[in-house]
């Protein structure tokens, strides 16, 4: 369980950084950032499975192959495409924390699953995490309101990150369940295989943006921004998608899914902590309170799932 938790913040630390290239390259649209950054996620996903081909050509099959798709289209490019829209439209902050929702869709999602605690054992964490997402919007949204953004940026960008929301938490709870279905495969060649099918997808997304004559660029940007776009793309393909969801795989096989669920909280964590980084300021009383919670109750839900494991050890232990 350790180890699946580490897993998971390491997943959660570079996802984090990923939701920063939206906000530090405002003059790319989403369609080119998500279709850029999951060609080349694909295009590496093939040179690391070159070595994989013969034993996962063994492997595979063709319920296997429908269900990467899905999760391709789903938990990848809409997620990343309708998140990225919403960070560009009203700002990381906002974004991220109504996607940090996630830790009580997944755990809501994932109560009948096999090893998962019930809803009465975990709702004391979940009122912290809420808690901790109540304030910082609080914070956050008066903050908008200063600004001036446009009523109809807010009310676009908050749909978007409400329908980035609903794909990841589909995403994630799919993709544990047909993990513990398919244990044949282990969580690289999973994430190998998915990074091919995703590339694939990417690039018929930039294919169907440039038919359709959808706008790649938002407003005119320097070679020095092209410069960084590319860095930023090839950041992300490695280490935000192909390395973090390896982790976050590994994280899933060995935890239970109320458990990773709550630790995708990790995700909103390291965007807040980058953002204020960016930003170059402390976290105001509020948002240093919502951080507190989020990590508080991801703690709290950690220690529920181990007193069984506790509890158990003791009876053998007082038996014998």
């Amino acid at each position: 369980m350790k180890r699946g938790v580490g897993y998971a913040g390491m997943a959660g630390a570079m996802w984090g950084l990923v939701l920063m290239v939206p906000q530090v390259l405002p003059a790319f649209s989403p369609w080119l950032l998500s279709a850029v950054r999951f060609t080349l996620y694909g295009l590496i996903s093939l040179l690391l499975a070159l070595p994989l081909a013969g034993r996962l050509r063994a492997k595979l099959q063709r319920e296997d192959m429908v269900m990467l798709a899905r999760l391709s289209l789903v938990g990848n490019l809409l997620y990343f495409i309708l998140l990225a829209a919403a960070i560009q439209l009203v700002g990381i902050a906002p974004a991220s924390l109504i996607v940090g929702v996630l830790p009580v869709t997944i755990t809501l999602l994932g109560l009948k699953d096999e090893g998962a605690l019930s809803l009465r054992q975990l709702a004391w964490p979940l009122l912290m995490v809420l808690a901790g997402i109540v304030c910082i919007n609080i914070d956050t949204f008066a903050g908008s309101q200063q600004q001036g953004t446009p009523w109809l940026d807010r009310v676009l960008g908050v749909l978007a990150a409400l329908g980035a929301l609903a794909s990841w938490s589909w995403f994630a709870a799919s993709n544990a369940r047909y993990l513990r279905r398919r244990p044949c495969f282990d969580s690289h060649e999973w994430s190998c295989l998915l990074g091919m099918v995703t590339g694939i997808m990417g690039a018929l997304l930039w294919l169907a943006g440039k038919g359709m004559g959808l706008p790649m660029i938002r407003h005119a940007a320097s070679p020095g921004q092209w410069q960084l776009f590319w860095w930023a793309a090839t950041g992300c393909a490695l280490g935000g998608s192909w390395l973090a969801n390896a982790l976050w795989y590994a994280a899933a096989r060995r935890l239970p899914p109320t458990l990773s669920g709550q630790l995708i909280v990790f995700e909103t964590v390291f965007a807040l902590l980058y953002g204020f980084i960016w930003l170059q300021r402390w976290p105001r009383p509020l948002e240093l309170a919502s951080i507190v919670l989020l990590l508080g109750g991801v703690c709290w839900a950690v220690r529920r799932h181990t007193e069984p494991e506790d509890a158990v050890a003791g009876t053998v232990l007082q038996g014998s």
